[in-house]
């Protein structure tokens, strides 16, 4: 009987040495995957019924009152076990992870952040225009200017994309195939970029801005001339009030010439033959934004720019720098040309922003108002004057843009 009791003995040491190897893996494991499955004060259901069940063990026996080795093992086994388990929730919530989700925006958050960026929008394009025709009167050479505005946007977009800042920047790297789609219609940007700034060159803000109310009549004719897409009478009505406040403003405008009318009719031209170009090549572009797809035309319309000032005002560049300099000031002018490059840029980025966010019947508005306050507040600033006709003129056309912004997207949407 004694042999028997010590054979029993040395087997139920094994066993204890065993389970405390188990365990002790356990804890190990545990331990290490704890801070990814935890959170804090919170236990799994097997930790809450481990210690009742093993603790119930426990009082079973004591409560039988049998002291047989078997049950002394089992009592002592789940006590131990209930202990580990309770250390390893320990490890686990010592590490929390903080699930909370973040609160959502309310209505007039949205409406606020969106109101921020019509006025950023707006006060951009104001700064950019003062800004431009000022440079103008001391360098008078548009294509060069033109140039450089594409020239520090580009600047701005490299920069942004090195810095990791890629989705205000390019995005993503595109294909030749991709390049060769988005390149015409970032032909006719550029082309139309140069055309506006040979009129504000030339004549009043106030008048270039008015003539190109003008673009929707253009855009309509090059749909049906190279899409065969006709537009909807009740649209069409909707251009002859611009198309007679145009002639009324320019008629009666005292800083009207042909350099400055023509410029902003070829830009009327080349930006609705951008229009049509976009709508033919863009539907293969999904996957690019609209930011990125601005930033490409930006890089395309730099090498377009880039050799047409060079030929048209590179003779006589040198000269005209030098005079500037001796006008302003060589800060002064480099100053206006890095400023005047950003205004242009930020001004259409913040556009693209604006119109992510809005509706296009509000986005229509909102460039209606935009008209309206960079023509006041040139004439504010350079003091130019305005005849009745003029105003009157100006004032039709704009009404006119209005209503055909808003026959325009209810006929998309009917179509819808």
């Amino acid at each position: 009987p004694r042999a028997t009791d010590r054979g029993r003995e040395r087997e139920r040491e094994r066993d204890q040495a065993k389970r405390g190897r188990m365990m002790a893996a356990t804890v190990g494991r545990s331990s290490r995957g704890a801070s990814l499955a935890a959170r804090p004060g919170v236990r799994s259901h097997s930790a809450r019924a481990a210690p009742r069940k093993h603790s119930s063990i426990a009082a079973r026996a004591t409560r039988d009152g049998r002291r047989g080795p078997d049950l002394d093992h089992a009592a002592a086994a789940a006590t131990g076990h209930a202990q580990l388990r309770a250390v390893v929730v320990a490890r686990a919530s010592s590490e929390p992870i903080d699930v909370t989700p973040a609160p959502a925006s309310s209505p007039m958050q949205e409406r606020l952040v969106t109101a921020g960026f019509i006025a950023l929008w707006y006060a951009v394009n104001v700064a950019f225009n003062l800004t431009n025709k000022s440079l103008f009167k001391h360098f008078p050479y548009p294509w060069t200017v033109s140039t450089v505005h594409v020239l520090v946007g580009t600047i701005y977009c490299a920069l942004a994309y090195v810095l990791g800042a890629k989705s205000a920047s390019f995005g993503r790297p595109i294909t030749k195939k991709e390049f060769g789609m988005i390149f015409a219609p970032a032909s006719m940007h550029a082309l139309g970029h140069i055309a506006a700034n040979l009129s504000f060159a030339a004549v009043a803000i106030s008048l270039t801005h008015t003539v190109k109310t003008l673009e929707p009549v253009f855009s309509a004719s090059l749909q049906w001339l190279l899409m065969g897409q006709a537009t909807p009478l009740p649209v069409l009505l909707s251009l002859v009030p611009i198309i007679g406040g145009v002639a009324m403003a320019v008629c009666g405008d005292l800083t009207f010439n042909l350099m400055g009318f023509s410029g902003a009719m070829i830009s009327n031209l080349t930006f609705g033959l951008r229009a049509v170009l976009s709508k033919k090549t863009m539907g293969a572009l999904k996957d690019l934004s609209s930011t990125s797809l601005y930033a490409y035309t930006t890089l395309i319309s730099l090498l377009v720019c880039a050799p047409l000032a060079l030929i048209v005002e590179g003779p006589t560049l040198v000269s005209g720098a030098q005079a500037a300099i001796e006008s302003i000031g060589a800060r002064n002018f480099y100053l206006y040309l890095v400023a005047v490059g950003m205004f242009y840029h930020l001004y259409n980025q913040f556009a693209f922003n604006t119109l992510a966010r809005v509706n296009p019947v509000s986005h229509g508005v909102c460039n209606v108002v935009k008209r309206i306050i960079i023509i006041g507040t040139s004439v504010l600033f350079f003091g130019n004057i305005l005849t009745r006709q003029t105003i009157v003129g100006t004032t039709i056309a704009l009404v006119g843009t209005a209503l055909y912004t808003e026959l325009q997207n209810k006929n998309k949407a009917k179509s819808k």
